[in-house]
């Protein structure tokens, strides 16, 4: 991280191995716009604390010969080739169906005007 990034957590005191306090979770809930009961404070105080330290933790990590990516497998299109071929007779479509009018599918009305 560079340094402009990590002045706000220090300021907030969001960073070090101290465990948060209930103020800084309050500050952290009200930028964000929750609304907590002072127990729920004490628990997301933990909960952040704990999320702040793992963070920490993996910042830590020697991941200079690791090669920078954007997923952690490897993608690959697992699509087959879009090629045209002979689709289903209309008819036939059809005459499996439950029910059908005027070459269409009939299928049960879901909006309705009310009365």
């Amino acid at each position: 991280m560079s340094a402009g990034l990590d002045q706000p957590a220090e300021r907030a005191g969001l960073t070090g191995s101290a465990a948060l306090t209930s103020e800084v979770a309050a500050y952290v809930a009200r930028l964000a716009r929750i609304e907590l009961s002072a127990g729920e404070l004490d628990r997301f105080a933990k909960q952040l604390g704990a999320v702040l330290e793992h963070a920490s933790q993996v910042n830590a990590l020697d991941t200079g010969d690791v090669e920078p990516t954007a997923h952690p497998l490897p993608l690959r299109n697992v699509l087959r080739k879009d090629e045209p071929r002979p689709s289903l007779e209309r008819d036939a479509v059809l005459a499996e169906a439950p029910a059908s009018e005027d070459g269409c599918f009939k299928v049960p009305r879901i909006l309705a005007e009310e009365r």
